[in-house]
């Protein structure tokens, strides 16, 4: 079960600094590093040697293997519109069926076009689809009316909104705009919403309020360069393992508070 997954790059590059890791050696070294610190699960943008994220059948393999070859635990990749633009819906959906190592799991942005067909190729090849439900958008709309809502491994609830003053009470719209309408008990004994589980975080200034609101919820979340390159008191993070490791302390002191 996942508890918090690390989000090892994200789109950054090289001008985020030289602790987001750009080549499949440095994402493994950077995903081992994170795991000994306590991340169960691993969530990775493959990138082209000059650093854009990419579908490449070649870099996937060469991303997953590498990972693979140092941590136990699933690795996911996204499946992002922005990683390959000029593809429309259906080549992308190619590209993927032209993998030869898969993920263990790669997210989905419901509301991006295509998103559909893009999570039923996940779901042929036997890869877990993250249902990605982005706020101030319409994918929890979208995602409500899909045949596939009950197929997903989880709902990734990503919380858009970066300022720290307002981006929990966005979370709480988004939860409910999810169909959140579970006692509050049960969100803290199964960290699930109908249908699937939920995996919630925010990002840049909402990184920290909203992991504590996932950790005060019992849901599951997620920390790393990805989403926020500082700390909870501002100094810049030198480390995707540093970030999960005050995750997990922010997390479980959530936890002990609520």
């Amino acid at each position: 079960m996942v508890r918090v997954q690390v989000c090892l790059n994200g789109p950054r590059g090289a001008a985020d600094g030289a602790g987001v890791p750009l080549t499949p050696q440095a994402m493994a070294d950077s995903a081992a590093e994170a795991v000994a610190a306590g991340a169960t699960d691993i969530h990775v943008h493959p990138k082209t040697p000059c650093g854009q994220d990419t579908l490449s059948p070649r870099v996937v393999a060469a991303t997953v293997e590498a990972i693979r070859a140092r941590v136990s635990v699933p690795v996911g990749v996204t499946t992002g519109a922005w990683a390959e633009p000029d593809l429309d819906p259906a080549a992308r959906v190619e590209r993927l069926r032209g993998w030869t190592v898969l993920p263990d799991h790669a997210s989905v942005n419901w509301h991006e076009p295509g998103a559909e067909e893009v999570a039923a190729a996940l779901i042929d090849l036997g890869v877990g689809v993250e249902a990605g439900i982005w706020s101030g958008t319409d994918g929890a709309a979208r995602f409500a009316d899909s045949p596939l809502g009950p197929k997903v491994l989880r709902v990734l609830a990503e919380v858009t909104d970066p300022a720290p003053d307002t981006a929990e009470d966005t979370a709480r719209a988004l939860l409910a705009d999810l169909g959140s309408a579970l006692p509050h008990s049960r969100l803290r004994s199964s960290g699930r919403y109908p249908h699937r589980p939920v995996l919630l975080h925010g990002e840049d200034g909402g990184a920290w309020p909203v992991l504590r609101l996932a950790g005060r919820l019992g849901l599951a979340t997620r920390i790393g360069l990805e989403d926020t390159l500082v700390l909870p008191d501002g100094e810049r993070a030198v480390s995707n393992a540093q970030l999960v490791a005050e995750g997990l302390n922010q997390y479980g002191w959530a936890q002990r508070s609520s």
